[in-house]
C-alpha cells in the first residue's frame, strides 16, 4: 500500500514550522505568528451590563422549571389515560394534587444537584446527568407522600410517565433557556466581566477566546500582568500587577479572575489565590490543557496536592469496531436511501460540463496511507492548470487552497458546494473502508509534506466525511484553529463526539455556514 512520506517542501514553498525540542503542542498551535500580535488599538468593550441581579435570572429559571413540570405532570396524566390505564376519578384528583405537591421536591432536588449554577450545566451531558439525578428523586417523592398516608392510592404508572415526560420537557426548556441567555449575550448583556492573570500565551489565548465566544458569559476585563514586560497585552489592557491585584481589581470594578496556570509561578499561585479569595473575588484556574477534553479529566487529592488525572486514550479494540460497523451502516443506508437523488446529479452534472461526472483526487488518509477520494465533478477540465495560476488569489492560509469565488467551478458546481452535495459519493469511500463519516478533512500530499510533525498525529485516525472543522465555520476557518480542532478530535474521540458532530453537520449545511 503506498503511503505518503515526509519530505522537505521546495524552497519556494512556505513550510509550516517545525516542533523543536522542548516545544509543547499548546506552544505550536496557540501562539501566534508576530504579524498577528495587536499593538495598537485598545480593547473593545462590548457589554451592555444590565442593572439585573443574578438572582433574578435564577429566580425566571426557577419558574420556568415549575411551569414546565407542571406541564409534564398533565401530560403524564394524558399518556396515563391514553394508554388504558384503569382509574377512578377520585384516583386521577388524588394522583394530580400529590404531582402538584411534588412539584417542590423535584425543584428542591435540582438546587441540590447545583442545576442552578451556570459552572455545573456548562455541558450539556452534564446538565442532563443532573436532571436525571433531580428527576429520580422527584418521582420518588410521589410513593414517598403516597406511603406516609396509606388511605392515598396513587396510580402507580403515573410515577413512571411523570419521570419521562418530567425530564423530556425540562431538557426541551433548558435548551431554549440555554439558547435565549447565549443570545442575550451575543448581544451584550449578562456578561461577567472577568480579568485574566498573566498576558503570556496563554492568556491570549483566553482573552481571544472570550472575545469571540460572548455565548461563554465572560467580558474580558483587562491583565494582570506577572513579569515587567508587556507580552500580549494592547494599550490600555493592563489593569495592574501581579503584587496588587486586589487593588487593581477593585479600582476597576472587576469581581472575577481567570488564571492562567502557565504564566504565575507554583509558589506565588497559591499566595495570589488566597488574597483573591479573602478580597471576594471569584477566581477560576485554566489549567494549560486546552487540548484535552474535559470528559478525561479528574480532580484527586495526593497527599496536599490536588493531582489532576487524565484517562488514558484508547483508539483501538471495540471502539474502532464500534465505529467501523456505525460507519458501514450508516454508509450503505445513505447510499441506499439517496440512489435516486444521486442518480439525478450526475444527469445535471453531465448536462453542465464536459468530461467525467465524478472527480478522483489522490489523498492521504489513515496511517499516510494514499487513496482516492470521490467527488462529484464541480470544477473545469483544466482545473489543476489553473491552480497556480491563481495562487495569489488563495484566501487560506497555511498550505490550504480556498477562493471564494473560485473561477474554476461550475454552474452547477457552485450549487453542489453550497450544499455539500458534492461530497455525498464519499459514502462509497466510507463503505470501502477508506474514510470515516467523521473524522479530519482528507489532506493532499501536498499539503501533507507541510505539516510539523506534531500535526501529523491527525494521521492516526481515518479521515471523515464531516468533522470538528466544518461544523466549526468550514472555510472561514484559519488554518492554525482548523489545526487545533483536528488534533483535538484524534486526542479525544469517542462515539458520542461523532453523534455531536453529525448532528451539528446538517444545520451547518443547511444554513451554509462557512461554505465556499
Amino acid at each position: 500500500m503506498e503511503t505518503i512520506r515526509s519530505r522537505e517542501p521546495k524552497a519556494e514553498q512556505v513550510s509550516r514550522p517545525r516542533l523543536q525540542p522542548g516545544t509543547t503542542r499548546y506552544q505550536t498551535l496557540t501562539a501566534p505568528a508576530p504579524k498577528t500580535v495587536h499593538t495598537v488599538q485598545p480593547h473593545a468593550v462590548r457589554s451592555n451590563r444590565a442593572p439585573v441581579s443574578p438572582w433574578v435570572s435564577k429566580l425566571a429559571v426557577v419558574a420556568a422549571d415549575l411551569t414546565t413540570l407542571a406541564l409534564a405532570m398533565a401530560l403524564a396524566m394524558a399518556a396515563s389515560r391514553a394508554i388504558g390505564v384503569r382509574a377512578t376519578a377520585e384516583q386521577e384528583r388524588v394522583t394530580l394534587q400529590l404531582a402538584l405537591l411534588a412539584l417542590p421536591v423535584w425543584i428542591f432536588a435540582l438546587a441540590q444537584v447545583k442545576a442552578y449554577q451556570a459552572r455545573s450545566v456548562a455541558r450539556r451531558s452534564e446538565e442532563l446527568r443532573r436532571l436525571i439525578s433531580a428527576g429520580a428523586i422527584g418521582s420518588a417523592s410521589l410513593l414517598v407522600i403516597s406511603d406516609l398516608w396509606r388511605r392515598i392510592d396513587i396510580q402507580r404508572d403515573f410515577v413512571g410517565l411523570a419521570f419521562v415526560c418530567g425530564i423530556a420537557l425540562l431538557l426541551v426548556e433548558r435548551e431554549v433557556v440555554r439558547q435565549t441567555f447565549a443570545f442575550l449575550r451575543r448581544r451584550g448583556h449578562r456578561l461577567r466581566a472577568v480579568a485574566i492573570v498573566g498576558d503570556n500565551a496563554e492568556g491570549d489565548e483566553l482573552r481571544r477566546m472570550f472575545d469571540a465566544s460572548p455565548e461563554l458569559g465572560y467580558e474580558f476585563a483587562g491583565f494582570i500582568t506577572v513579569e515587567a514586560g508587556r507580552r500580549f497585552a494592547r494599550p490600555g489592557e493592563v489593569l495592574g500587577r501581579i503584587d496588587d491585584a486586589v487593588d487593581a481589581l477593585t479600582r476597576h470594578n472587576v469581581r472575577s479572575v481567570m488564571i492562567a496556570a502557565s504564566a504565575v509561578d507554583v509558589a506565588h499561585t497559591s499566595s495570589l489565590v488566597r488574597r483573591l479569595l479573602n478580597a471576594g473575588v471569584n477566581v477560576e484556574l485554566s489549567p494549560t490543557l486546552p487540548d484535552i477534553a474535559v470528559e478525561r479529566l479528574s480532580i484527586r487529592p495526593l497527599g496536599r496536592f490536588p493531582v489532576m488525572y487524565l484517562q488514558p486514550f484508547h483508539q483501538s479494540g471495540w471502539r474502532m469496531l464500534a465505529k467501523r460497523g456505525f460507519d458501514t451502516l450508516a454508509a450503505f443506508i445513505g447510499l441506499v436511501t439517496l440512489a435516486l437523488p444521486l442518480l439525478l446529479v450526475c444527469v445535471a452534472v453531465k448536462v453542465d460540463s464536459r468530461g467525467p461526472v465524478f472527480y478522483r483526487q489522490q489523498r492521504v488518509g489513515r496511517n499516510g496511507r494514499l487513496f482516492h477520494v470521490l467527488k462529484f465533478l464541480t470544477i473545469g477540465p483544466n482545473a489543476h492548470q489553473l491552480r497556480h495560476e491563481l495562487a495569489a488569489q488563495n484566501e487560506a492560509d497555511g498550505p490550504l487552497f480556498k477562493i471564494k469565488n473560485d473561477p474554476r467551478v461550475t454552474r452547477m458546481g457552485r450549487l453542489l458546494r453550497k450544499t455539500s452535495v458534492d461530497e455525498l459519493p464519499q459514502l462509497w469511500n466510507v463503505l470501502r473502508g477508506e474514510m470515516s463519516l467523521v473524522g479530519p478533512r482528507p489532506a493532499l500530499p501536498e499539503e501533507a509534506a507541510l505539516w510539523s510533525e506534531d500535526l501529523r498525529d491527525r494521521l492516526r485516525v481515518q479521515p471523515g466525511i464531516t468533522g470538528m472543522w466544518q461544523v466549526s465555520g468550514r472555510s472561514s476557518t484559519s488554518f492554525e484553529e482548523y489545526s487545533r480542532l483536528d488534533l483535538y478530535y484524534v486526542d479525544n474521540w469517542s462515539l458520542l463526539t461523532d453523534l455531536a458532530i453529525l448532528g451539528k453537520t446538517v444545520p451547518s449545511v443547511l444554513l451554509q455556514r462557512g461554505a465556499s
